[in-house]
């Protein structure tokens, strides 16, 4: 694999060794840090303009009411096989 080489101050430099786990690589050490932070929802927090928000929370709204209509749907088919019903 391709390697990069970066300069980075000494005081940042003495951090990232300080995360270094055993004998984990400083690209590793990034990789990981890195990887936590990117599931951390919080790094992500405010990405979106207002609108998209907007759009989004819509989204997920209307996708839980079409899973409970499916839910419901599907409940009273179980119900009815259950039962005897058909």
């Amino acid at each position: 694999m391709a390697s990069k080489n970066i300069g980075i101050k000494e005081d940042v430099y003495e951090r990232l060794k300080a995360h270094k786990r055993g004998d984990e690589s400083f690209s590793e050490t990034l990789n990981r840090l890195l990887g936590e932070l990117d599931s951390d929802w919080r790094t992500n927090a405010g990405f979106l303009s207002q609108h998209e928000a907007d759009d989004l929370e819509a989204a997920v709204e209307q996708g839980f009411a079409d899973l409970d209509a499916a839910f419901d749907e599907d409940g009273d088919g179980i119900d009815e096989r259950l039962s005897g019903e058909s």
